[in-house]
């Protein structure tokens, strides 16, 4: 299928990469929006899940393994030129988590880097548009969220397993 003036909306994926206090940015090297910063990410091949295109996706452009931890929005990228549709995109947006590989940009990718929340605020050199900002926003408050709980949870004592068990047991033996 054509990804100017398509006949239907393409299904993409999304990825907000957050590792070690950063997230992870691209420079596109294609149409649309080449040379503006964005999350790494392309199109669903046929007979792929959302979450397979993203592992593939974020291995090709990024050279990263990551794992995909929960979808954060949905959302359209519509662009009318003239009247006409000349981009449609329909975008799941996920938050993930790096397991491995080395930053690369390549593929799609003119460039990759990390980035922070300050870096996507008013004022920024990155350029980044307001539905960016707002997923990107999203995806780190979650991050957050779930990294303190998992903090959390590893902070917690372990509970050893009763032994009543056994002990119940050998006292029915003896009856």
């Amino acid at each position: 299928m054509r990804r100017e003036f398509p006949s239907l909306p393409l299904v993409g994926v999304g990825a907000v990469v957050v590792h070690r206090g950063r997230v992870l940015l691209i420079r596109r090297g294609k149409a649309p929006r080449k040379g503006q910063w964005s999350l790494p990410g392309g199109l669903v091949e046929l007979g792929e899940s959302l979450q397979d295109a993203l592992v593939r996706e974020l291995r090709e452009e990024t050279g990263f393994a990551v794992e995909p931890i929960e979808l954060v929005e949905l959302l359209d990228r519509i662009i009318v030129e003239d009247g006409r549709v000349r981009y449609h995109y329909v975008i799941a947006d996920y938050l993930c988590r790096v397991q491995g590989g080395r930053l690369r940009a390549a593929s799609d990718a003119a460039a990759a880097r990390w980035t922070v929340p300050v870096d996507w605020g008013p004022g920024s050199t990155l350029g980044l548009d307001p539905i960016m900002v707002r997923v990107l926003r999203k995806a780190w408050r979650r991050a957050r969220v779930l990294a303190a709980f998992r903090t959390k949870m590893e902070s917690k004592p372990k509970v050893r397993e009763a032994k009543w068990a056994g002990k119940e047991s050998k006292r029915s033996e003896r009856s």
